[in-house]
C-alpha cells in the first residue's frame, strides 16, 4: 500500500496529464519533499518539469529572482516571498503551473508573529496572477514538513479539479 503523498502525487499526475499541463516547484521548508513524492510516481517526467530547492535566501535570489528588498522587508517566510518564488519558478521553467512553499519547520526559528509551523504556499498558472495561503501546522520538524508536503499536493489537486 502506498503512503498518502504517493497517492496524492499519482492523482495529481493523472489530472495534469489529462489537462496536458506541466508542473514546477520551488521548495524551501519542505526541502524537496514534494518533488520526491512526485518523482516516486512512474511516468512523472511526462508532467513534472523541475523543482528548485531554495533553502537559503541567496538561493531564492539567485535561482528564482526573489528581490533582496522583499527578504529584508518581510523575510523569507511571507506571502510576498512565496509569490515572488512562484513567479520565478514559472520564469525559470517550462511549466504551465507552479507551486512554491516557504515556512518555519522548527524546532527553532519561530517568533511570536511567525511561530514554528508557519508556512506560506503560493501557486500560479502561466499567464495568471499568483495566489497564496498561510497555514499553521503543528508538531515536530518532520511532522510539519510532512503536513506541508501533503497540503501542497492536495492544494494543487484541488486547484486542478476546477480547471
Amino acid at each position: 500500500m502506498h503512503d498518502p503523498s504517493y497517492l496524492l502525487a499519482e492523482a495529481l499526475g493523472n489530472r495534469l496529464n489529462t489537462l496536458s499541463l506541466r508542473l514546477a516547484l520551488a521548495e524551501s521548508c519542505t526541502g524537496g519533499g514534494i518533488a520526491k513524492a512526485i518523482t516516486d510516481v512512474p511516468g512523472s517526467s511526462g508532467w513534472f518539469d523541475r523543482g528548485f530547492v531554495t533553502y537559503s535566501n541567496d538561493a531564492k535570489i539567485d535561482m528564482l529572482g526573489v528581490k533582496p528588498q522583499t527578504l529584508e522587508r518581510v523575510g523569507a517566510v511571507s506571502e510576498e516571498t512565496a509569490l515572488e518564488m512562484v513567479a520565478g519558478t514559472l520564469t525559470y521553467s517550462l511549466a504551465d503551473l507552479a507551486l512554491a512553499v516557504t515556512g518555519i519547520a522548527g524546532p527553532d526559528g519561530g517568533t511570536p508573529v511567525k511561530p514554528v509551523g508557519t508556512v506560506f504556499i503560493a501557486w500560479q498558472k502561466r499567464g495568471a496572477n499568483g495566489a497564496c495561503l498561510q497555514k499553521q501546522f503543528s508538531g515536530d520538524r518532520q511532522s510539519i514538513r510532512q503536513q506541508a508536503t501533503l497540503f501542497c499536493l492536495q492544494q494543487l489537486l484541488h486547484m486542478l479539479e476546477n480547471a
